[in-house]
């Protein structure tokens, strides 16, 4: 039996769908907010929120786009990469 993952809406950040397949995110519109929106990885978008929250001390996370940081986010919880291996560019 294959696992399901839940991917959120990034516009409305309150619709939620389940998909059978582990992708980065998703893009469809959202019933809720009607928007042609990209749907996070429920894991990505736990790391995005948290680091909004308390943003990380080793990285100049207020100086990312909001794209810069959802690839951050992706690349930590989806890979083997570490806050380490990113650096924000003068």
């Amino acid at each position: 039996m294959s696992r399901t993952r839940t991917y959120r809406c990034l516009a409305c950040r309150d619709h939620t769908v389940s998909r059978s397949f582990d992708v980065a995110s998703l893009s469809l519109q959202c019933p809720v907010c009607g928007s042609f929106e990209r749907f996070l990885n429920e894991a990505v978008y736990e790391q995005f929120a948290a680091f909004e929250a308390d943003p990380p001390a080793d990285l100049a996370w207020d100086r990312l786009d909001r794209i810069e940081k959802l690839v951050v986010c992706e690349r930590l919880v989806r890979s083997d990469k570490t806050l380490a291996d990113f650096a924000v560019e003068e």
